[in-house]
């Protein structure tokens, strides 16, 4: 576990942030007691494990798809009433 002051968060918070998001346990201490009062930890997971284009080859789309729509499906869409 690491721990650092205030001051010493304050001055190298780029770090602790680094390292908490690698698994460390980062606690923030306060006074000359040094009494811990915060962890930095990550909101979510790293997220090493997704990838670009793990849905690649699952779906298809149509030539279709890229067919101007119709005018009054147009008109819908920009909001221009039912």
């Amino acid at each position: 576990m690491l721990s650092a002051t205030i001051f010493e968060a304050k001055t190298n918070l780029s770090k602790l942030v680094q390292q908490a998001l690698q698994g460390e346990e980062v606690q923030i201490t306060m006074g000359r007691e040094r009494k811990p009062v915060v962890r930095l930890e990550p909101i979510e997971p790293v997220a090493a494990s997704r990838r670009i284009g793990f849905l690649e080859g699952q779906g298809d789309v149509g030539p279709e798809f890229f067919e101007p729509l119709p005018a009054d499906e147009l008109r819908l869409w920009n909001g221009e009433g039912e």
